[in-house]
């Protein structure tokens, strides 16, 4: 027996046993075996027992109390006959519960047992006086209970002949429940008809006829017996006790109020009459009278907007037909899923749910059990939070006290569940067996339990009973260190033979969308590619990236470590760390003290918004200190906001914590055991397996049946929390980081501006001059050493350890991920991503070096590498006496420029060390990129800095792993890729372009051997690095033996023709628009952007001729380049505005076009742009308009876009109406933008807006994933950059064949017309009465515009097939 409950009184023992057993919702697992008569009969007796031994002590007491303190100056004092009157009042209470048991078939308990002997006074000491706060939550009919006599105790006459005044309250409560139904009854009745008249049947009866009357009931005073649970109450506590609850109101209408009503309530026991006029006051001031009501109500009906009865009729005919159709769609769609309920009410129980569990997370994690228990608790008191509780809280805490290996606090939390109306789940009887296997308890273990779960037999029976399978607890439940070897062995305790019953999960063969049904059943002709790797090797290199996020950062050299270190650098580098030293120290002892301070306050009157102090004990205390040291040195030059830099700390201290929860040593076992299965299937000495990385890592994992599951679910923070570490760091690191002013002999002035952290000069000095020699990441930034693990579920993927999403959202959005969770089958989404991540990379070393040296001299901006501050402008003096207010004004101006001109420089500075550094590091390595992607679908690779959606530097560092012969075409591909790098021949058909290639051989050849020292061709390029790689491997493919069988590593990129206007015009089957964007097959490329120029110079020409000046002047000015990038992003949903400013950027670049008319220039250019679209895409306008349209429709009727890609990935837009969420500290109140919050309205401009371009985005991600996955099982290694492919040049041809295929494949399907159906069964199945007539006619509106689809041309898809240049 636990302290808590060796301090219990045995009274508060039976009470808490009778509560249990009182219960109408308890579950039977917590139900003994003994007979329900037999254990109320022992508990009649255990409580006389007790009673006899209080009563011995109140007359011992009494006698002395007589003794010690008699006066015949003073009455005596009746305090002890109180307190055996109340215990004798309490003990009729308990006679009148039985009683009702009895009379509801519960219990059958003789009366006669029930009593009270007398006892001779013996024994020790007086009673404490302390005993459990008890309350019956039960509400139900009491039936009357019998007089109860009492022989033990000093009473009255008069309270052993008539029933005490609880009995009284327990008959009067029947009589009252009844007799309030019968007057609600007769309430719903006269106000049947009146909706002015609203009754609310809540704990306040509240009534409104109209705006100025309010009546209010107070609700009847209910009995409770509350049994002494986990925490003791220490306080000696009334028996009975009825607390006051709040009157919320939910007004029906606006109610204005000059003065706060006066109102009466009535006693408990009154019944609410239909006219209570004495119980309510009128205001002080006149009222609005409610004809007034009335008359603005039928006013706003009349000036609805008013149809032509005959328009009304055909429209109402054509809903009539569309919800036929919609009835008869599809019928299994609304029933395979579960009862559609509103995201934004999930969202608010979701984020209450994800601060409750995770608090408790961490109390368990820093193994502060009793905190963890005592906020469990606490929350579990108040009613209005108990209600918020799910059973996941419980079964959290309960797994905290199962690996301890007790069952008595597990039985109290039992309690705790059943009070709150839940009913036990899988979770909570894994977390009993678990104890039990841990404890090796049989049926005699939890005798002394109050409510234990049963032991293993009864368990399992009761499991079956309650229809939850033994199998589903083994498959459906997330096991944690060796919780599934402890639960197996409670189970077969009882049940040796028992097996889990394997489940692969590989995914049901019928339910693949159709555009990869014949990828997952014809396997018979794919052929999956192996690594260039043994088994021996990839086991290797998981050892080592396995340690490399174990220790969650990776120390690098710097690429400046190249430059010769003067005496100067070494001494500021020595100076720097001995103040890094210093402030180590500093800051270890600020957090331990202020972890001191927190471990006090943040019970009783914290000085933080959160409670924080468990996540800070989460780690040591050194390991908080590396991570705001390694944020001070990443500190930029201009400083960082403070909301920006407080949630980096706070994810840095978040990812550290999700390794630490996920490498404990069962998991990394476990991982190790899978990996080398694993590795199997990709190593070239493997075995051939026809199954792709995520179905075999789910067949090994199947197969192992010991140990933590692996798709357990990271650590998960809410975004609060997250954000008041950080802050919590930040303050630390300005309170206590200090530098003497005079180190450097220089004296400066710092002005920080509100809201952000910036470095001191001298500081920032000290780093620029000591131009140190290491640099440290976070592991999760670096690529992987071994292939990463394969996507198998939305939660599970990626890194070994490294918490990784699956998709990219913003903080504290959790919309997505739920219907991540919710959606059938991903396979098609998981698979492509895990083909992706598993090309193999490495450095082009030879670049590298001309890369770096390049940059540790002057840089280069026209070749993409940022200079050195020491090229930075400088900054003027503005303090000069002689100057004017007018040019110490412009001399003020000049230095902001030039300081933000350097900060500028500082940035990409950086940026370019951490990349080239990082490739420097893994210039002899091969390494792996994990991939995720945005809620549209799109893919990106996870590492940060170096990857190959970068700049061209770091795309031309890169190159596959693996090398494939060049073939009879691959160096024609080589040579047609540099010239398409080089953007000199877009116009030229692919002869052309070989044959330009072939003439400037010479440039090439040169480039390649003198890269810095000869004619430099290649930097006049477009993309000049990735010329020079290219110029590179030419030159070495035609000096080799044979060209033919030279082994090339470079990728062939294939790009798409202004892919967004590809994917309208298959949209609109428009014929035009096909063929300008190269959907029609030509013998020259169609350019769109030089057609558009084009098309806008006639419009110039002929305004020009009709005078128009602006139009005169643009004369000569108008080319591809100017137009381009608006045409581009037209289709992506640029604006006017937006179109102008890009048209205004591009006019400042030329140097002979006039500046003052560059704002009039771009005005008029922007509109001739819009309108040449028109004119050349018309099927893609009407699209672009009914997407547009539809949004705002939908987002006005208060929902937010939400629609599936073909290979059935849910996508939902995350825009609302932003709400501000104040964030109070000592440093500074943060006010945090919410703009993804569920419980808010759409931001129906941002839906409306967005919707065109992010679903002509999930279009072109569907189009790559079906290509990689095809290619794929063509053996092709694939890569993408959206919609630019990359591939061996071997293989430039069947890419190409395989890309065209899918994509006339993909808009085969009725895109639109499915895209119509998903709205109207989303958005249409509901259909509101015909008396609201607003919401009648939205509804009405919303119908015809989804059903509407845009009317499609006559283009025939399959002559993409055809088209040289589709993708080129």
């Amino acid at each position: 027996m636990s302290a808590v409950e060796s301090s219990q009184s045995p009274a508060a023992r039976v009470l808490g046993s009778c509560r249990f057993l009182d219960s109408s919702h308890l579950h039977r697992s917590c139900v003994d075996d003994l007979s329900l008569q037999s254990r109320a009969a022992d508990m009649v007796r255990n409580f006389n027992s007790a009673r006899r031994d209080d009563g011995r002590r109140e007359r011992q007491t009494q006698q002395r109390l007589q003794q010690r303190h008699f006066s015949p100056l003073f009455p005596k004092t009746k305090e002890s006959e109180t307190r055996v009157i109340k215990q004798t009042q309490l003990l009729d209470v308990l006679e009148a519960r039985i009683q009702q048991l009895q009379s509801d078939g519960v219990l059958d308990v003789q009366h006669a047992k029930v009593q009270v002997l007398k006892a001779p006074p013996s024994g020790k000491g007086s009673p404490s006086g302390k005993g459990p706060k008890t309350m019956v939550h039960e509400k139900g009919d009491i039936g009357k209970p019998k007089q109860t006599t009492s022989q033990g105790a000093t009473k009255s006459q008069s309270s052993k002949n008539q029933p005490s005044r609880w009995l009284a309250k327990l008959n009067q409560e029947k009589t009252n429940i009844i007799k309030k139904e019968q007057s609600l009854q007769k309430l719903r009745k006269n106000v049947k008809g009146k909706p002015q008249k609203i009754v609310r049947e809540n704990p306040q009866k509240v009534i409104r006829e109209n705006p100025q009357k309010v009546i209010r009931m107070k609700p009847q005073k209910v009995v409770q017996v509350k049994p002494q649970m986990v925490v003791q109450v220490k306080q000696p506590q009334m028996v009975v006790q009825v607390k006051p609850q709040k009157v919320v109101l939910e007004k029906p209408q606006k109610i204005v109020q000059e003065k706060p009503q006066k109102i009466v309530q009535e006693k408990p026991q009154k019944i609410v009459q239909e006219k209570p006029q004495n119980n309510v006051e009128k205001k002080a001031t006149s009222a609005v009278p409610h004809k007034t009501s009335k008359e603005k109500s039928r006013e706003r009906a009349q000036s609805q907007p008013s149809l032509n009865p005959q328009t009304l009729a055909k429209e109402k005919a054509e809903v009539e037909e569309l919800e036929s159709i919609l009835n008869q769609q599809d019928r299994n769609w609304l029933s395979s899923t579960s009862p559609e309920c509103r995201l934004g009410d999930q969202e608010e129980e979701a984020s209450y749910l994800l601060n409750s569990r995770s608090y408790l997370e961490a109390c368990a994690f820093s193994g502060d059990v009793q905190r963890a228990n005592f906020f469990l608790v606490s929350q579990h008191k108040i009613v209005s939070r108990r209600k918020r509780l799910d059973i996941g809280m419980y079964n959290t805490l309960m797994r905290i006290w199962a690996k301890k290996g007790t069952l008595s606090p597990i039985g109290r939390l039992f309690i705790l569940m059943e009070e709150a109306g839940l009913k036990p789940d899988l979770g909570s009887y894994c977390t009993a067996l678990e104890c039990m296997g841990r404890s090796g308890s049989g049926s005699g273990v939890v005798s002394r339990c109050f409510t234990p779960p049963p032991p293993p037999p009864r368990c399992l029976d009761h499991m079956e009973s309650e229809k939850l399978s033994l199998d589903d607890l083994f498959s459906k439940l997330v096991f944690r260190q060796d919780e599934r070897d402890m639960v197996m062995k409670a189970v077969h305790s009882v049940r040796p033979d028992y097996r889990p019953v394997s489940n692969d999960d590989l995914g049901a063969t019928g339910c693949h969308p159709a555009l990869v049904r014949d990828f997952y059943l014809q396997r018979e002709v794919h052929h999956y590619p192996k690594l260039d790797f043994t088994r021996e090797e990839l086991q290797e290199r998981f050892r080592q990236q396995l340690r490399v996020e174990q220790d969650c950062t990776v120390t690098i050299d710097s690429v400046e470590a190249l430059v010769p270190v003067t005496e100067h650098m070494a001494k500021m580098r020595a100076l720097l760390g001995d103040l890094r030293s210093e402030w180590r120290k500093t800051l270890l002892q600020a957090l331990r003290e202020m972890k001191t301070i927190l471990s006090s306050s943040e019970s009783n009157s914290r000085t933080h918004s959160q409670p924080i102090y468990p996540y800070l004990c989460l780690l040591d205390d050194r390991e908080y200190v590396d991570i705001m040291m390694q944020s001070v040195a990443h500190l930029p030059l201009r400083g960082e906001s403070l909301k920006i830099l407080s949630m980096e700390l706070g994810h840095s201290i978040h990812t550290k914590c999700s390794i630490r929860y996920k490498g404990e040593e069962h998991m990394v076992n476990k991982l190790a055991t899978i990996y080398s299965g694993y590795a199997d299937l990709l190593a070239k000495d493997g075995k051939v397996h026809n199954v792709l990385p995520r179905e075999h890592w789910l067949r090994l994992e199947a197969a192992e049946t010991w140990g933590p599951t692996m798709q357990s679910r990271d650590l998960q923070w809410p975004s609060i929390i997250t954000m008041e570490l950080g802050i919590c760091m930040v303050d630390l690191i300005v309170k206590h980081l200090k530098i003497s002013s005079d180190i450097l002999k220089i004296s400066s002035d710092i002005l920080n501006p509100v809201g952000f952290i910036k470095p001191h000069p001298i500081f920032t000095q000290i780093q620029q001059e000591a131009t140190e020699t290491r640099l440290t990441f976070d592991s999760h930034v670096m690529p992987m050493l071994c292939p990463p693990v394969p996507w198998i579920s939305a939660k599970y993927g990626a890194c070994l350890l490294s918490p990784t999403k699956l998709m990219r959202t913003v903080d504290g959005a959790t919309q997505h991920e739920q219907l991540l969770v919710q959606c059938p089958n991903l396979h098609p989404v998981l698979d492509s991503l895990n083909l992706l991540g598993s090309c193999t990379w490495q450095v082009n070393k030879l670049l590298l070096d001309i890369v770096i040296s390049i940059f540790n001299s002057r840089g280069n901006e026209k070749l993409g590498v940022p200079p050195p501050l020491s090229e930075a402008p400088p900054v003027p003096n503005f303090n000069d006496p002689a100057f004017t207010s007018a040019e110490k004004a412009l001399a003020k101006r000049e230095a902001a420029q030039a300081k933000k001109r350097a900060s500028e420089m500082h940035s990409l500075r950086m940026d370019a060390l951490y990349k080239l550094s990082i490739a420097n590091h893994m210039r002899d390595a091969k390494f792996w990129f994990p991939h995720n992607m945005d809620f549209r679908g799109r893919t990106y690779p996870c590492p940060t800095y170096f990857n190959h959606l970068g700049s061209d530097v770091t795309r031309a560092l890169l190159s596959f792993a693996e090398g494939k012969p060049l073939g009879p075409k691959g160096l024609d591909w080589l040579k047609i890729h540099l010239v398409n790098l080089t953007g000199l021949k877009k116009r030229s058909s692919l002869v052309g372009r070989l044959e330009f290639a072939n003439s400037v051989m010479e440039d090439i050849l040169d480039s390649a051997d003198h890269p810095l020292h000869g004619k430099k061709w290649w930097m006049d390029a477009d993309e000049p690095w990735q010329a020079l790689g290219c110029c590179m491997e030419i030159a070495n493919a035609v000096r080799s033996p044979d060209p033919a069988q030279f082994i090339s590593h470079l990728p062939v990129q294939q790009d798409g023709s202004c892919n967004g206007l590809q994917h309208y015009a298959a949209l609109g089957r428009d014929t035009i628009g096909a063929t300008s964007v190269n959907l029609m097959p030509c013998d020259v490329p169609q350019d769109v952007y030089s057609g558009v120029a084009q098309q806008v110079e006639e419009f110039r020409a002929r305004d020009a001729k009709s005078g128009l000046k602006t139009a005169q002047i643009l004369e000569g000015f108008i080319n591809r380049k100017v137009v381009k990038q608006t045409v581009m992003t037209v289709v992506y949903g640029v604006t006017r505005y937006g179109g102008r400013l890009q048209i205004e950027k591009r006019l400042k670049e030329i140097e002979d076009f006039p500046k003052e008319y560059v704002w009039d220039a771009s005005q008029y250019l922007v509109r001739q742009v819009f309108s040449g679209l028109k004119e050349m895409f018309t099927g893609t306008r009407e699209i672009q308009d009914w997407l547009t349209d539809s949004a705002r429709l939908i987002s006005m009727s208060g929902h937010t876009v939400e629609w599936q890609t073909p290979l059935g990935m849910p996508v939902i837009q995350p825009y609302h109406r932003s709400r501000k969420e104040v964030l109070k500290h000592d440093m500074q109140t943060v006010t945090l933008q919410v703009s993804h919050d569920m419980k808010e309205r759409p931001d129906t401009v941002k839906q409306k807006n967005a919707f065109p371009p992010n679903f002509i985005h999930s279009l072109d991600s569907t189009h790559m994933m079906l290509t990689s996955l095809y290619c794929y099982s063509a053996g092709l290694t694939f890569v993408s950059v959206h919609d630019c492919f990359w591939t061996h040049a071997d293989t430039v041809d069947t890419m190409n064949k395989v890309c065209r295929e899918q994509f006339v494949a993909l808009h085969s399907q009725p895109i639109l017309q499915d895209l119509s159906n998903f709205l109207l069964r989303k958005y249409c199945s509901k259909q509101p009465a015909e008396g609201n007539n607003k919401r009648y006619l939205e509804h009405l509106r919303l119908m015809l515009m989804l059903s509407k689809v845009p009317q499609t041309g006559d283009f025939n898809l399959q002559r993409v097939k055809e088209s040289t240049y589709f993708f080129s």
